[in-house]
């Protein structure tokens, strides 16, 4: 009813060798992460790398700082707190890669409540999990975002062509890889609430790119007299109004959740955040691109004018 974005005419497949390069370095990263992950020196969650996460609520509001004392004097090292001032709550998280965990969480409580005798708690929540278990779920989270995007390809296939589904399947993993990378960079825990976000985005990227590419089918039905790259920079140019408010409209509600949702989702509205940047920019300069150079009879050739 509003046109907020006025009709555009940016010729985005004359940018294709520039986003190439961008896509490349941001691809490098990916790798390095998955690298990283495989062998284990990425910064793994104990989901992955093994360990022992306990979640304790206070009845008097406690300072992190308090907690690190208490736990240090009792001999405990290496932990990480994550804190819920708003509930009495303290997550602390230790990483370990001993086979035998039992009795860490017995000794954290025990540490606490001669530290804190003047402040009952409770503990709400424990969980142990080997480094055998560990490798096995990050075996299972790399497995899990592999299958999706097979079955993306095979869907796009289906619902268009082979060179649509090779689009949508090089997008989807660019976007999984490229995210994975910057957290890999920025050093952030690696963990399945991740691996949650990553398949969440490989659906929004899967989304984004099948309305580009529905514009594109169409005008390469009805269109037949221009060149390929024509028909495709016009298809993205008619549809960007809708990709970028749709976009923003997420972009909004994910930062939502970063800034008012608590640390427990912080990680995972970050990822999101990234996700929706990188997917809106992967189905113009990443999976639009590979249908530009591949032709139905699958030569890595556009088709010529007329």
């Amino acid at each position: 009813m509003i046109e907020i974005i006025r009709k555009t005419d940016i010729d985005f497949m004359g940018l294709r060798k520039i986003t190439i390069v961008v896509s490349g370095v941001l691809l490098l990263l990916g790798f390095t992460a998955v690298y990283h992950l495989v062998t284990g020196s990425a910064n793994l969650g104990i989901d992955f790398a093994g360990g022992t996460a306990v979640q304790i609520k206070f009845e008097k509001p406690v300072k992190l700082q308090q907690v690190r004392d208490v736990l240090e004097a009792g001999g405990i090292k290496d932990f990480d707190l994550q804190d819920f001032p708003t509930v009495n709550k303290v997550l602390i998280r230790i990483k370990k890669s001993q086979e035998k965990l039992g009795g860490l969480s017995e000794q954290i409580v025990t540490t606490l409540r001669n530290g804190f005798k003047d402040n009952t708690l409770t503990v709400d929540s424990t969980t142990e999990i080997g480094p055998k278990v560990g490798a096995k779920l990050r075996r299972d989270a790399i497995w899990a975002i592999v299958l999706a995007t097979i079955f993306i390809l095979i869907y796009i296939a289906w619902r268009f062509q082979f060179r649509f589904g090779v689009g949508a399947t090089a997008a989807t993993f660019h976007d999984v890889l490229v995210v994975l990378g910057l957290f890999d960079l920025m050093g952030k825990e690696i963990n399945l609430i991740l691996v949650s976000a990553l398949l969440t985005i490989a659906g929004y990227s899967l989304t984004d790119t099948v309305v580009v590419f529905d514009r594109i089918r169409e005008n390469l039905r009805f269109i037949t007299k221009e060149p390929v790259e024509q028909v495709i920079n016009k298809s993205i140019n008619e549809v960007l109004s809708r990709t970028i408010i749709t976009s923003l409209t997420t972009l909004l509600a994910a930062g939502a959740l970063y800034f008012f949702g608590g640390e427990v989702i912080h990680d995972f509205a970050l990822a999101m955040i990234l996700g929706i940047a990188v997917g809106t920019y992967s189905s113009v300069f990443v999976a639009s691109p590979i249908v530009l150079l591949w032709k139905k009879d699958g030569s890595l050739t556009a088709r010529k004018k007329g």
